[in-house]
């Protein structure tokens, strides 16, 4: 009797029939160990393998066909065994590696071989944090002095121009004077404070600095600038204007630092704020340390209070004050201004020749501070203020321009300076300069730049008309000519050397071209 398919010993899938080619068996996929599945093969355990192939010597671990628990892992030990029980079992395969991982190390000591329990060098102790220290770049905060002296003097300047106030505070005797960005640092008390606003011919304003205080955020702002002994400097009766800045710090906002300061004056002392007043108190907030300096002077100093009339894009006092020192006057030369406008440049020069103080005729804000002395101030003004004496016989200032308008409001400020008698204004254009007599002298020159005033194509031919006029009739003087453009400098067909720094100068960046005719 022919078996019946699905007998054990022969499945139906290894019969054959007539003709049909032989079928190799099926074999299935071996699972991983352990893992409880069948196969067929050379390792299966199932009823059929392929013939031919010798079988292997069963493997409890690696039969997949039999659940087999793994054995136990051995414990692990910190300290290194030699012992055969310690080692892990061998497993069939020889590039398997053992089950067992291998006991972790003790720990060594850094930049030592032996572990921290067998180290020979001694456990070094732990590092105590050293105490916050300002850095040296980082200036450490300040607090006021008990009777109002002030922290430290800046003499504003304009960029470019402060090597030359530098050299002007040097040659007045001021302590510890050291350019810096936008203006010159100084020391000194509250005279120095009333002397640098008389004498000082290139500075914009003279600050005071009062003290500085770590501030963080602006609660913390309003608490200190509470604590601030505002009394010392500021009076109840007298309006004050606080203006901000803020620069790589966490108080960021101007406007809220303005806030609190505004508040923390007002509640503390009582000084209203006004937009308008001339006593003007800045916080300077950088790097997170808020500086507090007061405005001296008031109104900016290139007023000096006599000049009414103000020509169109005219030149301030204190920064034609530092070009001429740039060109060396020294009020002993003759000066002539063919562009004149408002007089400028003839009026400071004759103020420099007469020995007058740029602030003798006006008023400063640090007069409305709380324990101003009017009394020893005005002792110290007549003490400071030279006697009446005849400049040098050799200057005389000239001043030009075609405009009738400017020759007359330049006729008039000279009057109310007292300096009519060294300066003489004529109306005239540049071809028909002429010569003064004398000793030769310094023509200085601030022509139109074609920025505001003028069209640039149209001055190429009034520069190439003035450098025609000097160079035929001004030979043995020296000329310095502030423009903005060396293509404006070309048509004068003169040599000039390469100018100085620029300088912002309304809008624009100007340069001192100097040379020898």
């Amino acid at each position: 009797m022919p078996d019946r398919p699905g007998r054990p010993d022969q499945p139906r899938r290894d019969q054959s029939r007539a003709g049909d080619k032989p079928r190799k068996p099926r074999q299935k996929r071996r699972g991983p160990a352990g893992s409880g599945s069948t196969g067929s093969g050379p390792t299966g355990s199932g009823p059929t393998g392929n013939p031919g192939t010798p079988k292997r010597k069963a493997n409890p671990l690696a039969n997949p066909g039999r659940r087999v628990s793994k054995p136990p892992r051995p414990a692990q030990s910190a300290e290194r065994s030699d012992s055969p029980a310690a080692k892990p079992k061998a497993d069939h395969k020889p590039d398997r590696k053992p089950d067992a991982k291998p006991a972790k190390p003790a720990p060594k000591a850094r930049g030592s071989k032996y572990p921290v329990s067998q180290s020979k060098s001694k456990p070094k102790p732990a590092k105590q944090p050293k105490p916050a220290q300002p850095s040296p770049a980082e200036p450490a905060p300040v607090a006021p002095m008990a009777d109002g002296t002030p922290q430290g003097l800046f003499f504003a300047a304009p960029p470019g121009l402060e090597p030359t106030l530098e050299a002007e505070a040097r040659a007045l005797s001021f302590a510890d004077v050291m350019a810096e960005p936008g203006g010159v640092a100084a020391n000194g008390d509250w005279s120095e404070v009333w002397r640098a606003n008389l004498m000082l011919r290139g500075a914009g304003r003279v600050l005071v600095r009062l003290g500085s205080f770590r501030a963080m955020h602006v609660a913390q702002l309003d608490k200190r600038a509470r604590r601030f002994p505002w009394e010392l400097y500021l009076r109840p009766d007298v309006p004050i204007k606080v203006e901000a800045t803020c620069k790589r710090s966490k108080i960021y906002h101007a406007g809220a630092a303005v806030q609190r300061v505004e508040t923390a004056i007002t509640e503390t002392l009582g000084v209203p704020i006004d937009a308008e007043a001339t006593l003007r108190l800045m916080i300077r907030i950088e790097d997170d340390l808020c500086t507090v300096s007061l405005d001296s002077s008031g109104e900016p100093l290139h007023k000096r209070g006599y000049k009414e009339f103000v020509g169109k894009a005219a030149m301030r006092e204190s920064m034609a004050a530092l070009f001429l020192r740039d060109c060396g006057f020294d009020g002993r030369e003759p000066l002539l201004d063919p562009m004149c406008g408002s007089g400028t440049f003839p009026l400071e020069a004759a103020s420099i020749a007469a020995g007058l103080l740029p602030g003798a005729t006006r008023r400063f804000a640090f007069e409305d501070l709380a324990g101003f002395d009017a009394e020893a101030y005005a002792a110290f003004r007549r003490r400071i203020t030279p006697e009446a004496a005849e400049p040098d016989p050799g200057f005389r200032a000239y001043g030009s321009d075609r405009d009738a308008g400017a020759i007359r409001g330049a006729s008039a400020n000279a009057e109310r300076a007292g300096l009519s008698h060294l300066c003489q204004f004529t109306q005239h254009s540049v071809s028909d300069l002429q010569r003064p007599e004398g000793p030769p002298g310094l023509v200085m020159i601030n022509p139109p730049y074609g920025g505001r005033i003028g069209n640039k194509k149209m001055l190429y031919a009034l520069y190439a008309a003035l450098g025609r006029k000097l160079t035929e009739d001004f030979s043995g003087w020296r000329v310095g000519i502030v423009t903005t453009d060396v293509s404006l400098i070309r048509p004068m067909g003169i040599k000039f050397p390469p100018p100085g720094p620029p300088v912002a100068h309304g809008g624009l960046k100007v340069r001192l071209w100097q040379a020898q005719l």
